[in-house]
């Protein structure tokens, strides 16, 4: 049947989303490429998909219940199998292959949206974003699964016709409602997420609908409140055990966090500063160190010089108290030497025999002395056969064994003390350094991966803020979960950086300044700068694996630092930032006592901050001032 051109009008059009007829079992034969559209038929808005043959000008078979008792045409005969959420480590990502197009016609299909009655939007595990529609007659339609991305853009569309409601027994599920304000009103009173009724909200609605809309979609705390309201509203002072609120998803990491349009203002210059190269002037006649938030704030921003590194690192580390004395740091030293012993004497005096009833004492040692053969030999002091140095990182791991028998050695531990040894040169305080950093990332090498998982999705939704078009890349092309930034958060960038660049990244780390998560702005500040290279070439999940694989050794550390510091006071200087962000920065952390107060320590982090930021200012100003 032609459709007559007048009465036709084009609103979306988006190529490269798939329709599998039967997700679960899906093959070659049951995916289909095609084109999703919004369009107007006669004025009648509908959603439509065609295969690539179709030109969209055809009408393909509309599908809706009739009215009345009317016969309804719709197919049911598949099964939309909706995919895992997350598997981040496992999953193998096989080479994509040229999907032939199939005799498709009969799955071509428009749904006028007055007749969607629910949409429910998932991903999968690699991070390609599906959907799976229902009509009011209760039926899904098969699901459509957006290869090149491009499901923000479709909802957006959407949103000029119809209202998505999200359901308070599926985090993950959407009810469509006509774009009217009763209804509106109607489906906020049902869902209690408004102490005041929905009157207000339908005026949002009605003023900026984009906005609005998505606030649903962003996936954080009490549905619209936290998009819509600061985080020192009285709408987040009630408990999330409330019954009367519905309980929300947020743990699902399966679930993409859309920004609502936050403008987060210019991202400011930043200036680095000396390394810290006087530590004498740091310490009183007892030699305790007098002002360790000044200390931590000039190795922040530049660095120790080598010569002191020896020195600062075991307090940063913790292996020293910052109060404490030149002769009680002498007394922990000895103490803290026969307890390193006594655990070394441990594995040492197993017999050959002993340790072949031993299994997991075997496997550690195995582990390691695989492990230790291959870290850095490219630097002298681990070169060479029969290298002293090797020793004494195989036998600092094995007694780190004895130390944590929960955590044993797992690969990649290897890579954390090999620069701690080559600053200390020692094997007692390389040892109880490495005790320092693995308090701060050892859950980073638990068997179950949730702190893994938990920082790809906290990186997610830093860059999610960030830069909303290489998320969509990304997604785009199966790249949306960051998998191939795991090396980098699992042993801190070690790998990426030279050896000397490591050494300067890993101190500024261990600062804690300015938030907790200051990695995580690395990596954000590493995928932004290269964004052009990225959105700008033919990439798919493989290229795009090797070329993050390919950065290794050719990253300059000190325009990443700064790019990670200027995307921190950028996000800080936010007023409207989103609450999942601000919990990611340590901004906010609600508490039993005071669920609104932001983190006393990011505050003072914020101060000192700026306060730096404006010495190095005008340092450079007076420079330019005198200069000819």
């Amino acid at each position: 049947m032609e459709q007559n051109v007048e009465d036709y009008k084009m609103i979306f059009e988006k190529e490269g989303v798939y329709l599998h007829t039967n997700a679960k079992r899906s093959n070659q034969d049951t995916t289909i490429p095609g084109f999703i559209r919004i369009v107007e038929r006669a004025g009648v808005p509908a959603l439509e998909w065609s295969p690539l043959e179709d030109d969209g000008r055809n009408a393909p078979a509309v599908l809706y219940s009739k009215k009345d008792g009317e016969g309804g045409e719709e197919d049911t005969n598949f099964d939309p199998g909706y995919e895992p959420d997350w598997a981040v480590i496992s999953t193998v990502k096989k080479d994509r292959e040229h999907v032939p197009v199939k005799e498709s016609g009969q799955w071509a299909f428009s749904l006028p949206l007055s007749e969607l009655y629910s949409l429910r939007r998932a991903r999968f595990s690699l991070g390609r974003n599906f959907l799976v529609l229902t009509s009011r007659g209760g039926h899904p339609l098969p699901p459509l699964h957006f290869h090149r991305g491009g499901t923000r853009e479709l909802l957006r569309a959407l949103q000029h016709y119809i209202i998505l409601d999200q359901s308070p027994v599926d985090g993950r599920l959407f009810l469509a409602y006509p774009l009217d304000s009763g209804a509106l009103s109607q489906s906020f009173d049902k869902l209690h997420l408004l102490d005041d009724g929905g009157s207000d909200l339908v005026s949002r609605f009605i003023h900026d609908p984009y906005a609005t809309t998505f606030g649903g979609f962003s996936k954080v705390t009490n549905f619209f409140r936290a998009a819509l309201r600061p985080p020192d509203s009285p709408a987040h002072s009630r408990s999330a055990q409330d019954p009367s609120l519905p309980s929300q998803p947020d743990d699902e990491p399966g679930f993409e966090l859309i920004t609502c349009g936050v403008e987060l203002g210019p991202r400011p210059d930043v200036t680095r500063g000396r390394p810290l190269d006087n530590w004498e002037e740091f310490l009183d006649p007892e030699g305790r160190v007098k002002n360790p938030e000044k200390v931590r704030e000039l190795v922040f921003r530049g660095g120790i010089t080598p010569s002191l590194r020896k020195e600062v690192w075991k307090f940063l580390l913790g292996f020293y108290p910052w109060n404490s004395t030149t002769k009680e740091r002498e007394d922990i030293l000895r103490v803290k030497t026969d307890e390193y012993f006594r655990m070394k004497v441990q594995w040492k005096s197993v017999s050959e025999e002993q340790e072949m009833r031993n299994s997991l004492l075997r496997g550690y040692r195995s582990l390691i002395e695989r492990d230790v053969s291959r870290t850095d030999r490219h630097n002298t002091f681990f070169s060479g056969n029969d290298n002293p140095g090797l020793t004494l990182l195989h036998d600092v791991l094995m007694t780190y064994c004895m130390y944590n028998f929960d955590l044993g050695y797992v690969q990649g531990m290897s890579d954390l003390l090999s620069p701690i040894l080559f600053v200390t040169q020692n094997e007692v305080e390389s040892f109880w350094c490495l005790t320092g950093f693995m308090e701060l990332v050892h859950q980073n090498f638990e068997e179950s991966q949730e702190a893994m998982k938990q920082q790809l999705l906290q990186l997610s939704v830093l860059l999610k803020a960030l830069d909303p078009e290489l998320c969509d890349f990304l997604d785009s092309q199966d790249s949306g979960s960051l998998c191939f930034c795991f090396r980098w958060l699992l042993i801190w960038f070690k790998r990426e950086f030279s050896f000397e660049d490591i050494l300067i990244l890993w101190e500024v780390l261990w600062t804690r300044l300015p938030c907790d998560n200051f990695h995580l702005l690395i990596a954000c500040a590493i995928l932004q700068s290269q964004r052009g290279e990225l959105i700008g070439s033919d990439h798919d999940f493989n290229t795009i694996l090797k070329h993050i694989n390919e950065l290794t050794m050719k990253l300059d550390l000190l325009s990443t630092l700064r790019g990670a510091e200027a995307i921190y006071l950028q996000l800080v200087r936010c007023k409207d930032l989103p609450l999942k962000v601000q919990q990611v920065l340590g901004l906010y952390v609600p508490s039993s006592s005071d669920e609104e107060s932001p983190d006393s320590q990011s505050s003072e982090t914020q101060r000192l901050l700026a306060q730096s930021q404006a010495e190095a200012a005008a340092s450079s100003s007076a420079c330019g001032s005198s200069s000819p």
